[in-house]
């Protein structure tokens, strides 16, 4: 806390700065608080367009801002850049990876998501998944080397197993991450190699259930599995993979037990929480669900602790739908800003001695993009669902996740980049670092 703080200042403490922990913060900005807000990184970020990094289409810059920046005059709020390890519920404290504790008044945890490859851990060292920043450069230097690889191989089969890419699962991320690499292939990549033709590579998305984008309508999931078809993509439904390794994976599907050779896999299957949800479940007695999210009471504090509060992909919190039925909060942005926000609002009321609120979530849609002038939107109208595909789908993409980036400066520089992308077809971000790891190249 600040020195100029009064002690009796109450003390609110958020972990993670992800769109629930920036909200909650902003919501607070002129209340008479003090925040600490911690996060294990110095930048908040944009995860929608996460896979543009890793696909090379856009600097990690234009999706990411720094916290301090973003905070710069927000008086009452200190921010920290370390890990939460542990919370003590009793002593009120959180205990950071130094052994240093933080005491708070009122704890919003907003800790996020992590890759959950269901009880096959060892998987993730061939099949990188997509939460960071750190992973979107893994993923485009595996891409980007699979390629270089393939220009020195000679042998065909080898040259084969380098220009197969695999993605696994095939929600928003793996469709639009398979729809993407299919245009590197065939509109980026070709003409600036001389033993390869980079329009070969073969691009497979995976998904173990009945059709893509699952969350979505039937007619939309149809309208997605066409577009990338269209694209190039080879789309495989009803596929459960029974194993990945180095040089490849192997999966089930109807017609039986096959082995593919493939030097660049990409896991977007499945996601669990972060260890601190466990470890938060365990301290305050609160139940998880099978992803380690925290089971919150319906103002998405926990039972027998109103002072914390948990939200976004940590949170397996339920909210009445449209008949009245409750349904699960589903782990998107829309729904962790909601959050951040009734949160903050339900400090407010409790430091004004009123009760908190249930949290109710309001379903504005969802939209992917599977490639260019090929999208899904899904929205919600006080008249009705209104659902499109196509090129108007993907103008409507664009503009929506440039009108949500944070700050003037993304929001210009990501229009003037996709620009120079759609009339060049030209990736600005392709530059990988020397210190690329072997398995990278299948080696």
């Amino acid at each position: 806390m600040s020195p100029d703080v009064a002690s009796n200042t109450p003390r609110i403490l958020i972990i993670g700065c992800g769109f629930g922990g920036l909200e909650a913060a902003r919501a607070l900005k002129n209340a008479p608080v003090q925040i600490t807000l911690v996060d294990r990184t110095n930048h908040h970020l944009f995860q929608p367009l996460l896979y543009q990094v890793a696909t090379a289409g856009l600097p990690a810059p234009s999706i990411a801002a720094p916290i301090r920046h973003l905070f710069r005059r927000q008086r009452n709020l200190l921010t920290l850049k370390a890990s939460v390890e542990d919370v003590d519920p009793k002593a009120k404290e959180v205990v950071l990876e130094d052994g240093q504790r933080l005491g708070y008044d009122h704890l919003i945890v907003a800790a996020g998501a992590t890759h959950s490859y269901f009880g096959h851990d060892d998987w993730a060292a061939h099949a990188p998944g997509l939460k960071s920043l750190d992973d979107a450069f893994e993923i485009r230097r595996r891409v980007l080397l699979a390629f270089e690889a393939a220009e020195r191989e000679p042998d065909p089969l080898r040259r084969a197993a380098h220009l197969c890419f695999v993605i696994i699962g095939a929600g928003p991320t793996g469709v639009e991450m398979a729809g993407t690499l299919a245009e590197i292939a065939r509109h980026t990549l070709p003409g600036e190699f001389r033993r390869i033709d980079p329009a070969s590579a073969r691009v497979l998305l995976v998904e173990g259930g009945p059709r893509v984008l699952q969350t979505m309508p039937e007619s939309l999931s149809e309208s997605a599995r066409r577009q990338l078809k269209a694209l190039g993509v080879e789309v495989k439904l009803g596929t459960r993979v029974l194993d990945i390794h180095a040089q490849g994976l192997r999966w089930a599907d109807t017609q039986g037990e096959q082995e593919l050779a493939s030097h660049c896999v990409i896991w977007a299957a499945g996601v669990a929480a972060v260890p601190l949800g466990r470890r938060l479940a365990e301290r305050c007695s609160a139940p998880t669900d099978r992803a380690g999210r925290v089971v919150v009471q319906p103002d998405l504090s926990l039972a027998g602790h109103p002072e914390i509060q948990v939200i976004g992909d940590l949170a397996a919190a339920q909210s009445p739908g449209p008949d009245g039925a409750l349904r699960p909060v589903p782990g998107v942005s829309p729904a962790a800003k909601q959050m951040g926000r009734h949160a903050a609002a339900n400090i407010r009321r409790t430091l004004a001695g009123r009760p908190a609120l249930p949290f109710r979530y309001r379903d504005y849609g969802n939209l992917a993009t599977i490639g260019r002038h090929s999208a899904v939107v899904d929205l919600g109208t006080p008249l009705g669902p209104w659902r499109f595909s196509g090129w108007a789908a993907w103008v409507f993409w664009l503009f929506a996740h440039i009108y949500f980036l944070i700050g003037f400066r993304n929001r210009l520089v990501v229009l003037l980049d996709w620009a120079s992308a759609y009339w060049t077809f030209s990736r600005p971000a392709r530059v990988v670092s020397e210190r690329a790891r072997q398995t990278a190249i299948g080696e």
